[in-house]
């Protein structure tokens, strides 16, 4: 029995074994399968040298050329003024922004003021006897002195006799304290020095105001500045006056500015430089972000291109006869999103759009772009 298994799983493994010779030697002549070799299609641009601007692009937020803030120098309680001091409210130059009371200090002011007068009024005499030659000018001063005027200035000594006796009356320190007080004075009222627009109000009629104390802010709406950080080696590039194209963050709207200051020194933290551009329109307003396109300069016999074709930043691609070949290229300026090179021949023909895969003898089919 054991027998007849062996010899049937023999006669199996042979049959199985022809069967397998048979079809090695049905396909050893059959011929190997070919594939189709693939040429990519690539967009090329034709070089064509010219002068470039080289644009510097950068961001900031409008200032107000001339602005001021405000605050108080005396104590006291805040007046009702005519214009409500309010943002918003506009003031021509020279009227008053707002008033602090200052009743208590004048009255001390004409106290002082009344002393001097009797200090002049007391001396009078002596002067008669031993200045006779000045006493009609000490007599001239006595007459334009009015209490609710400013104090006139002094009279000009005419010797250092008459400079020491009126010195020794305590004349002149008695007039300088009242000037002095008169200067005080002025500073309860505080005037525009420009027509403009009150911008922050902190105080309000009737409030205690302190020295020292933050009152507003104002500005003049018709001139404002654009502070801008440039990439430190740019900074041989801008020059003062350069002309600047401005833009909302939308593009829906365009303005015309001047560089006017370049800060000469360079930020050690983000090596930028600080660059002032001045702007004028009627749409623009206080903290207004906008967008900047500095012109640096021209750069001649150069061309502009994308970023993405750079190859390491000092490589790009051409094509000779359908076939890819990486030159070495010079940039002089990159952009957020392009590049200014030189060093490539007029009529050179180059990659428009990056190639996948791309390397230096690759077979190429052409689409001209342009």
């Amino acid at each position: 029995m054991r027998k007849n298994i062996l010899i049937a799983l023999g006669l199996l493994l042979l049959t199985m074994a022809s069967f397998t010779f048979y079809y090695l030697v049905k396909n050893k002549n059959q011929p190997k399968p070919t594939f189709e070799k693939v040429v990519k299609s690539v967009f090329i641009d034709t070089v064509f040298n010219s002068e470039i601007p080289i644009v510097i692009t950068t961001s900031g937020n409008l200032r107000a050329k001339n602005k001021i803030e405000l605050y108080a120098e005396v104590q006291g309680l805040l007046k009702q003024s005519t214009i409500d001091f309010k943002a918003g409210s506009a003031y021509r130059k020279g009227q008053v922004l707002l008033s602090i009371n200052s009743d208590e200090f004048y009255a001390s002011l004409q106290a002082q003021k009344s002393d001097l007068y009797n200090l002049l009024t007391s001396i009078m005499p002596d002067i008669r006897l031993d200045f006779p030659n000045q006493f009609q000018k000490w007599e001239s001063y006595l007459h334009r002195f009015d209490l609710a005027k400013p104090t006139p200035k002094l009279p000009t000594f005419s010797s250092d006799k008459e400079k020491y006796f009126i010195s020794g009356r305590g004349i002149n320190s008695s007039y300088y304290s009242v000037k002095n007080l008169e200067v005080k004075l002025n500073k309860y009222t505080i005037r525009a020095p420009f027509s403009g627009i009150l911008t922050e109000a902190l105080v309000t009629p009737g409030s205690l105001v302190r020295v020292g104390q933050k009152l507003g802010e104002f500005i003049d709406p018709r001139v404002y500045e654009l502070e801008v950080a440039i990439n430190a080696s740019y900074a041989d590039l801008l020059k003062v006056g350069n002309q600047v194209s401005l833009h909302n963050l939308e593009r829906t709207k365009s303005y015309k500015g001047q560089v006017i200051r370049i800060n000469g020194k360079v930020d050690q933290a983000s090596q930028t430089i600080k660059v002032f551009i001045s702007v004028a329109d009627e749409d623009l307003k206080e903290g207004m972000y906008l967008e900047a396109d500095l012109i640096a300069k021209s750069e001649p016999n150069a061309i502009e291109i994308p970023r993405k074709l750079l190859v390491d930043n000092k490589g790009l691609y051409i094509v000779k006869d359908s076939i890819l070949e990486l030159i070495d290229v010079t940039p002089v300026y990159y952009g957020t999103e392009t590049a200014v090179i030189t060093g490539i021949p007029d009529h050179t023909l180059i990659l428009s759009q990056p190639v996948l895969g791309a390397f230096s003898g690759m077979q190429v089919n052409i689409t001209h772009k342009k």
